[in-house]
């Protein structure tokens, strides 16, 4: 499955919730892990590849964030702001689908690097960062053009008082890594 043409920007424009612990109806045992952790997801993912890991850029370009995008981080529907996507790939498989939204106003001062990560991962520049603070983690269902159903996560990370929004998608491949039922 082609995971750009299975997510698109309307994928992204669900109903978000803010979930401390969720019910067993909220978000199967599995993933319940990987949707709460707090930490570095790259790290994680690393981890479990066991260092066959790598990020491949999607797209990256100025667009219009969808409503609920806008809205998580206090900027206008209409306003424009960087957006990059990128699969994880672990083992040669894409486990994680990310999304980041990243307004203008971030991108300025050191924060400028963030135009130009490439396939570096961003979680390699924010868990790095000694001013970046993380918003409380909110978890959604996503339903693919395909007619599959994934579960993400997204949060609003700050770096020096600057937002970006960050979503990740875990796809079906990473339900196959005995690392998951840790």
């Amino acid at each position: 499955m082609p995971i750009p043409a299975a997510l698109n920007q309307n994928s992204f424009d669900v109903r978000w919730y803010t979930l401390r612990r969720p019910a067993a109806t909220d978000a199967p045992p599995e993933w319940r892990k990987w949707l709460l952790d707090p930490g570095s997801l790259t790290q994680r993912l690393i981890n479990a590849s066991q260092g066959d890991f790598r990020v491949e850029v999607v797209r990256q370009l100025w667009g219009r964030p969808t409503r609920s995008e806008a809205r998580a981080l206090g900027i206008p529907p209409r306003q424009r702001a960087l957006i990059r996507e990128v699969q994880l790939i672990g083992n040669g498989q894409p486990w994680v689908f990310a999304r980041t939204i990243i307004p203008a106003s971030t991108l300025t001062g050191k924060q400028r690097k963030l135009n130009y990560l490439g396939n570096r991962s961003l979680g390699s520049v924010l868990f790095r960062d000694p001013t970046m603070r993380r918003g409380a983690l909110q978890v959604s269902r996503l339903n693919l053009t395909t007619g599959e159903t994934v579960w993400a996560r997204r949060s609003v990370f700050y770096l020096s008082n600057k937002p970006l929004l960050v979503a990740e998608v875990f796809l079906p491949s990473l339900q196959q890594v005995n690392y998951l039922a840790n």
